[in-house]
């Protein structure tokens, strides 16, 4: 009765990403999640939608960091706060900002160099997948990808 699975005791503690379903035949089958990999095929639409997300981050990252050094300038004039923890904080946020913008800038400069038709990792995903006796182990828990091409789901390997 130690096991955590245990049919004939529903009380037993069951994690919360599984389930199991017994069915009439006597067989068992256990959902659990899966992370599953979402690629993007780059196409020219996806390219210039790529590069227009890139420079709005940019923009933003930009006006956060402008907003900051006005802050910091505004601060330093007024002398009502501890100047150099404050300060500190200050650039330490416009450093932040400038990192993420160069990693932007080197992202954009990478999508002009990719050529058409390469895929992209465009995030990861959970799945519920379900498995039960008899299943082959590696056929059913190997890494799922999902292949979008301009939206669309192109494919599933």
């Amino acid at each position: 009765m130690n096991s955590l699975l245990h049919l004939e005791e529903r009380e037993e503690f069951i994690p919360p990403f599984f389930s199991y379903d017994v069915r009439q035949m006597g067989g068992i089958s256990v959902q659990i999640i899966q992370t599953v990999v979402v690629k993007q095929i780059l196409t020219e639409n996806s390219k210039k939608k790529l590069f227009n997300h890139f420079e709005a981050q940019k923009l933003q990252l930009q006006r956060e960091k402008n907003q900051l050094q006005f802050e910091l300038k505004r601060i330093d004039k007024t002398k009502n706060f501890s100047p150099g923890a404050l300060k500190n904080h200050y650039e330490k946020e416009i450093n932040k900002r400038s990192e993420k913008e160069k990693l932007l800038e080197f992202q954009i400069e990478q999508l002009h160099i990719l050529p058409l038709g390469s895929e992209l990792k465009e995030k990861e995903v959970q799945a519920l997948v379900e498995i039960k006796i008899g299943d082959i182990w590696n056929e059913q828990i190997g890494q799922p990808t999902i292949i979008i091409k301009d939206g669309i789901i192109e494919d599933i390997r």
